[in-house]
């Protein structure tokens, strides 16, 4: 399980799904119209998760893979249509709610496990693939490396994971944001330098036997995220 400091960022950014941000949520993960800063935090996600399901194998018969944040379900569809087992977790029960009833008519049944809960539960048991998009954005560096080597101890093939790019703009606001604590304000996004989860990921003992292999960067307009992909050496 994860430290101190993520059970208690968890449970906060358990409560503001639930409460504060499942219309919004609800709305920008479907086709309804948004706004054009959502627009092109939609189209964001919509490359990032491409790319993120590029990285995974074409055919996953098979093979067990952990949605670790799995929000409305998007991306748990699409990898059961290669083939994977899914287990789909995600801290939000509404969010859960929304990815059943969104679960397609093609899929058969079993295919998809949504649970609500914490994405490191070794309870989900071991996995062939891990991907966790967005869902370690709101967490401090140490925080993030501890839950990848949470996530390593039941994997078996690769874990897929993006952070925040520590750009001038997002270290800006993140920085505000401390400045200027607000009780309503959304859960900060805290950006994170490639060269220091690089140090990172090679001095965490669990992740010992794992390396990053490929990066990549969706930047599009108000959404920006980094992609890593890990794999054992």
């Amino acid at each position: 399980m994860g430290s101190t400091t993520y059970s208690q960022r968890r449970q906060f950014l358990q409560s503001y799904f639930d409460r504060t941000a499942f219309d919004a949520w609800k709305r920008l993960t479907s086709d309804a119209p948004v706004s054009k800063i959502r627009a092109t935090v939609r189209a964001g996600r919509n490359t990032m998760r491409a790319q993120l399901l590029d990285w995974l194998p074409a055919d996953l018969a098979g093979t067990r893979l952990l949605d670790a944040g799995c929000g409305t379900g998007a991306l748990a569809y699409e990898a059961a249509r290669r083939g994977a087992e899914v287990i789909a977790v995600d801290v939000s029960a509404s969010l859960i709610d929304i990815a059943c009833e969104r679960m397609p008519s093609d899929l058969p049944d079993g295919m998809v496990d949504f649970r609500v809960g914490d994405m490191l539960d070794p309870d989900f048991g071991d996995i062939d693939h891990a991907v966790a998009m967005d869902s370690l954005i709101h967490y401090d560096t140490p925080d993030i490396v501890v839950a990848l080597a949470g996530l390593a101890r039941r994997t078996s093939g690769s874990i897929l994971f993006t952070v925040a790019p520590r750009t001038p703009a997002l270290t800006a606001l993140h920085l505000a944001g401390r400045v200027f604590p607000r009780g309503d304000r959304a859960p900060a996004i805290i950006p994170v330098g490639e060269n220091d989860m690089r140090r990172r990921i090679a001095a965490q003992p669990g992740l010992k036997g794992w390396k990053i292999a490929r990066t990549a960067l969706v930047m599009t307009g108000f959404y920006k995220s980094h992609a890593f992909e890990l794999v054992r050496t």
